[in-house]
């Protein structure tokens, strides 16, 4: 039942990407029951990620939070068919208001207490770059993810991604402009701090701030040279 009803908000199907994942002792004890997952990736349009060059676009950055906007929906349509399922769910949405105090809180780890990621590798639809990207098995990096928890063990058996699929792959590293990355392969062992400094990723990112005059900060030049998925490249 779970597998139709988010499959049916999902339009048109070949776009996206989803699994379920087991939770427990992997998130807050706030969180109560709500200890298993959904993860909903879509892909992102190809020619507007080829057109990051040296650094984010406007298009990208107006298309960003379209997808954004685009997935919180989509997640609210499911936990309302769910509901009706008797399913009780949570919606984590792709990004929060910057004045809020999550996100005030956020700036000091630049962590959150839900990481779509987590839930992605736990739903086995991908790994963790050496640029801290989710990078999945379909879409390669160029995806947005979107998360729900919800209170009962799902019926789909999902098989957890624990180490990276990158290998001897250093591109995304070579290509940062901010040097955030040294190289190392994540696995669930594996501080994201000991393979990637979020920080100076983030610093760099305000330079899209000022660039394109806009309220925000983005980068994409990571995402645009993966090769995995590129187009019709696969690397193994």
């Amino acid at each position: 039942m779970l597998k139709e009803i988010v499959k049916n908000n999902l339009i048109p199907f070949n776009n996206f990407i989803f699994g379920t994942a087991d939770l427990n002792g992997l998130i807050d004890k706030k969180f109560g029951d709500f200890q298993f997952g959904i993860s909903i990736g879509k892909k992102l349009d190809d020619k507007i990620i080829d057109d990051i060059k040296t650094g984010p676009t406007l298009e990208y950055y107006n298309y960003y939070h379209q997808i954004n906007l685009e997935l919180a929906q989509i997640a609210e349509n499911i936990k309302v068919d769910l509901k009706k399922a008797n399913i009780d769910s949570i919606v984590i949405a792709p990004t929060f208001h910057t004045n809020s105090k999550k996100f005030k809180k956020y700036l000091q780890t630049l962590t959150l207490d839900i990481s779509h990621k987590m839930v992605a590798t736990r739903a086995g639809l991908g790994w963790i770059g050496k640029t801290d990207l989710f990078v999945s098995q379909d879409f390669g990096a160029r995806l947005r993810l979107v998360s729900l928890l919800i209170n009962q063990k799902p019926e789909i058996a999902s098989i957890p991604i624990n180490k990276s699929k990158c290998g001897n792959c250093k591109i995304c590293v070579e290509q940062c402009p901010a040097k955030a990355a040294n190289g190392k392969l994540w696995t669930t062992q594996i501080h994201r701090d000991e393979f990637f400094d979020a920080h100076s990723c983030r610093q760099y990112c305000e330079l899209a701030k000022k660039n394109l005059n806009i309220d925000g900060r983005i980068c994409g030049i990571c995402i645009s040279v993966c090769p995995i998925r590129k187009r019709n490249n696969t690397v193994n």
